[in-house]
């Protein structure tokens, strides 16, 4: 009988217990790589849905996903004037946490360019797209609103009216989708209180020089709406979005746009790559760096399960040594039992790994590559780890057997 087997159901209990442990720690192993994949897909999800050719920002930032963004809403108008623009779109991006039926509701409000956008390339699993130009929204399903929940946010309710699936930021936190108008009030919306003491500084600031002593008037203008005020400019969107005509010139269009000043201008391949280079990239290190050490803590625990399996049946070691056995089959023996003890760890971490990744509060994305490369760390882990026990099995002398 195989030296190997037969030592696993001697040891029955051990090596179970021993599997275990490494499957779940092969398993982390796993799902650390799956999170940094997920990591990827929840941050470059909307840049890919949104369709849009290129991206205008604020001048010297990288965009609504990875710093704050503003820019003036009347753009869109500019850069639609530019030859070769099929179509503009303002984009509004930015997250909010409210408290919703005694929970915190935590969630990305995305603006839509009411009327030319209304969300029809966002990909809905249940309700309908927007209709009306306020008071409605679409929402994840992770953020649990059922369809028809009125929703209140700052002085506004809101009907939820779609569903969408794995849509989230890169944060994790559900999306949202409005108009960009209604977007916009949400994200400026002030209590009254404020408002009142804003408009008293106005005033107060208008007294204080001459025009305004000389132009009652222009008081009660100034202690009025900030719309009724021409001086006041309008609130300010996050980005536009700018699809190319068929066959026109990106490199001239971009060309044309990067000459003003007050804007930059990237590709939707040049966004995606900022925001891994950004975000991304230091969670990326980090898990890595937590993989490197769980690998190297199931190589030490392997090696010292198999080393004290080793010490237990030096005497059967000895015995076939005394009989002629080569040192080849005993060290293919003790590498029989290192390999299957990585093999089912490998496979429980796979198992159980299909039953908790889906309950993990971030996306777990495990692709074949992956299971891949991991068989191959578990090959050269549990062949590393039997070289201890080899080694001591080597060292054990014939005579041993005879020994009291």
């Amino acid at each position: 009988m195989n030296l190997a087997v037969r030592d696993i159901r001697h040891n029955s209990g051990r090596f179970v217990f021993t599997t275990l442990g490494i499957g779940l720690l092969l398993m982390i192993v796993m799902g650390m790589g799956g999170i940094y994949r997920g990591l990827i897909h929840e941050a470059t999800l909307l840049v890919d849905r949104v369709g849009a050719d290129l991206w205008v920002v604020q001048g010297g930032t990288r965009g609504p996903f990875a710093e704050i963004s503003r820019i003036s809403a009347s753009l869109e108008d500019r850069v639609r004037a530019v030859p070769g623009v099929a179509q503009s779109r303002r984009f509004v991006s930015h997250t909010i946490q409210r408290m919703h039926q005694g929970r915190p509701l935590r969630m990305v409000v995305q603006g839509l360019s009411w009327p030319e956008d209304r969300g029809a390339w966002i990909p809905l699993v249940a309700g309908r797209a927007l209709r009306q130009a306020h008071y409605e929204m679409i929402a994840d399903q992770s953020l649990h609103l059922p369809l028809g929940e009125k929703v209140r946010l700052g002085k506004d309710v809101y009907e939820v009216v779609g569903h969408t699936r794995g849509m989230v930021g890169t944060s994790g936190d559900g999306l949202t989708f409005f108009t960009v108008s209604d977007a916009l009030a949400i994200q400026s919306d002030v209590p009254g209180e404020a408002v009142r003491l804003e408009r008293a500084a106005r005033r107060a600031r208008l007294e204080s020089i001459e025009i305004g002593r000389l132009q009652p008037l222009l008081l009660d203008r100034a202690a009025g709406p900030s719309g009724s005020i021409p001086a006041l400019s309008k609130p300010q969107v996050s980005a536009v979005l700018v699809t190319l005509q068929p066959g026109a010139d990106a490199t001239a269009v971009r060309a044309t746009l990067g000459n003003w000043p007050d804007i930059s201008v990237f590709s939707t391949q040049e966004q995606k790559d900022l925001l891994l280079s950004g975000m991304v990239d230091k969670a990326k290190r980090q898990l890595g760096l937590f993989r490197v050490l769980l690998i190297i803590i199931s190589t030490i625990i392997i090696a010292l399960i198999i080393y004290t399996l080793t010490l237990d049946k030096i005497r059967d070691i000895a015995l076939l040594k005394l009989i002629g056995a080569r040192n080849g089959v005993i060290g293919g023996l003790i590498l029989q039992q290192s390999l299957l003890m990585g093999a089912f760890g490998y496979a429980l971490a796979w198992v159980i790994g299909q039953f908790t990744f889906p309950h993990f509060p971030r996306l777990v994305v495990v692709e074949p590559s992956d299971l891949i490369s991991l068989g191959f760390i578990v090959l050269v882990i549990s062949t590393l780890a039997s070289l201890l026990g080899i080694w001591k099995a080597l060292r054990v002398e014939p005579n041993t057997v005879l020994s009291a």
